[in-house]
């Protein structure tokens, strides 16, 4: 059996161990990377974010080339098969995973296939027939969805996020249960491709986390498009039959579609990892707790990513890995401000998000005020043709400090950086005068910030 060692070994290749082990290299220790998949990249680029915008934005192309007046007056028409979409996916795939490896080399961190596993506290056993010993070790093993024992998901009618992508043939009808980000995603996207969708929700709104207007305006533009969401409900049970899957809600109801998508929950990727050598013991979620410097309570173990739950985002992971390989690195003070991290939500309209919530700054009694722009009066929306959308800026009302921006509509995670960037400044220099102030290019998406702000501060003068 080979006998390596290393400074630091990073278990997980995706955004979490990537962003540990470049920040790590850099500062001069000797990094190994563990990863059991047979190819770099993590979840991430596989079978998650990567994947699944791919061909989100493959059936963006696809819609709005239909719904362009050239093509309707030719009487163009296309039926594309879900092989046809994913394969720019492929495309993607391959260069996103092409250009990490140049990462990894150039940075000469040695990258190991297998599954590790703790044999010692400061050793790993990776595949059969190698054990690398460091002095620290960053845990970025990712999550994967939650599947219910009573879930048949053998079942070529049942599917998960990391099974969808590999749909053969397009359905008329499907059943998402779990109406969090994932499932709203998806429901979005197969209704962009006039499947028939029932949404199940078992909280009472669409996603809790985000503004309220924000998911009211989700709920209404997905119905306005013919989702049907149902709020509040409970799975009984499951029956996959040949022509279809029913889904039975402990309200009573009986749901059959073509297929049902799982899309309810994620669990850590914590199974053989030998956690016991260390004393470590994960949630019943699967997921690691840390300190505010990442580390478990094993202290030369860090956990990052969506091993350690909420955000649960690829941008928050390599955050983390940064994070943690800082304070491996002695320098604490480069510990990133995880407080503020924006949440993109790649639904259709697209929804972005930073700060705090309205409901967060009432119940806070915090005197804040609110600026709006709404797209459909922004030129470039109009030029463009999709003015469905708006931008909002929550500030204080004394100081006008920015507390919160959300937006929805297209491009909704880039507009949001804008809003992120003057929030991060010091002091005064994060305050609504900013967008009162800048002169923006005309026209623009990013004009939603001067409109939105000059709306809300001519709100303090009408009491």
């Amino acid at each position: 059996m080979a006998v390596m060692s290393a400074d630091v070994v990073v278990i997980g290749s995706g955004p979490g161990g990537e962003g540990a082990a470049m920040q790590l290299s850099k500062g001069g220790k000797k990094v190994i990377v563990c990863e059991r998949y047979h190819r770099i990249g993590g979840g991430c680029t596989h079978w998650g974010t990567i994947p699944s915008k791919a061909l989100r934005f493959s059936i963006y192309q696809m819609t709005e080339a239909l719904k362009n007046p050239m093509m309707v007056r030719a009487g163009v028409k296309a039926n594309p098969s879900m092989a046809d979409l994913r394969q720019s996916a492929q495309t993607v795939i391959s260069q996103q995973e092409s250009m990490r490896r140049s990462f990894y080399s150039r940075n000469n961190v040695q990258i190991l296939t297998g599954q590790a596993k703790f044999i010692e506290p400061n050793v790993v056993q990776v595949g059969t027939n190698t054990t690398v010993r460091a002095d620290q070790f960053i845990l970025a093993v990712g999550s994967r969805p939650y599947r219910p024992a009573d879930v048949d998901f053998q079942h070529p009618r049942i599917f998960d996020s990391d099974t969808i992508l590999d749909l053969a043939v397009k359905p008329h009808s499907m059943t998402v249960y779990g109406a969090g980000v994932i499932g709203c995603e998806y429901a979005s996207m197969f209704r962009n491709l006039d499947v028939k969708i029932n949404l199940v929700n078992t909280r009472s709104r669409l996603l809790e986390f985000l503004d309220d207007e924000i998911t009211d305006a989700l709920s209404y533009h997905l119905r306005d498009r013919g989702v049907l969401i149902r709020h509040n409900e409970m799975i009984d049970r499951v029956e996959p039959k040949d022509d279809g899957v029913v889904v039975y809600l402990k309200s009573g109801k009986a749901l059959k579609t073509d297929i049902l998508l799982w899309a309810a929950g994620r669990v850590g990727n914590v199974d053989d990892l030998g956690l016991d050598v260390l004393g470590l013991e994960a949630n019943k979620r699967g997921y690691l707790e840390t300190n505010d410097c990442f580390q478990t309570a094993a202290e030369h173990v860090y956990a990052v990513g969506d091993v350690v739950g909420f955000p649960s985002l690829a941008s928050a992971a390599y955050t983390q890995g940064r994070a943690a390989s800082n304070h491996i690195l002695g320098q604490p003070d480069m510990l990133h401000n995880l407080g503020e991290i924006p949440a993109g939500i790649y639904t259709s309209p697209e929804i972005s998000s930073i700060g705090k919530t309205e409901k967060q700054l009432t119940e806070g009694c915090v005197p804040y005020e609110v600026g709006h722009s709404h797209f459909k009066s922004l030129a470039r929306a109009q030029i463009s043709g999709r003015a469905v959308g708006m931008l909002k800026i929550l500030f204080h009302r004394e100081t006008l400090e920015v507390l919160g921006v959300h937006c929805f509509g297209p491009h909704a995670a880039e507009i949001i950086h804008i809003g992120q960037a003057i929030m991060a400044q010091p002091g005064e220099h994060n305050t609504l005068k900013y967008f009162l102030n800048t002169t923006f290019n005309y026209p623009t998406m990013a004009e939603a910030y001067r409109v939105a702000a000059l709306n809300g501060h001519n709100r303090l003068f009408q009491g």
